[in-house]
């Protein structure tokens, strides 16, 4: 489960999941389903690898969001599949989508960056949860 909300100028992403490797799955749609209207449009037709050294979880979420959106930024890559584990070796993830297609995809929020600020994953009794608070 994840949701968006304000946060002053940026947008907050709120993610709850059973166990971790699905929190930042959840988390990277919660992402781009805040950058693109309908994340169903976005078709699998790229895949991007992500390594990460292990970190603390926030840290390590901050880092796997900073690279989706490095390849969005860079490369104008769209994603809307993906799968991730994280182990005691870090992150090993990976991501599926297609370039952007202003004829197909109507863009939301348009994300600058992720921040620092209000960032937590924590343990909770039935799973995990985690803030992010994106600059749009």
């Amino acid at each position: 489960m994840h949701e968006t909300f304000d946060h002053t100028a940026d947008l907050g992403l709120r993610i709850c999941a059973a166990d971790l490797d699905t929190l930042f799955v959840e988390a990277a749609q919660c992402l781009f389903g805040a950058v693109v209207e309908d994340l169903a449009t976005v078709r699998p037709l790229q895949k991007i690898d992500v390594q990460l050294p292990a970190d603390e979880p926030d840290y390590l979420l901050f880092d796997w969001l900073r690279q989706l959106l490095y390849h969005f930024d860079a490369e104008h890559l769209l994603f809307g599949k993906f799968e991730a584990h994280v182990g005691p070796a870090g992150l090993t993830a990976s991501a599926w989508g297609e370039p952007l297609d202003r004829a197909r995809h109507n863009l939301e929020h348009e994300v600058k960056a992720i921040t620092y600020h209000g960032l937590r994953v924590e343990k909770v009794d039935d799973g995990w949860e985690a803030e992010v608070i994106v600059d749009i």
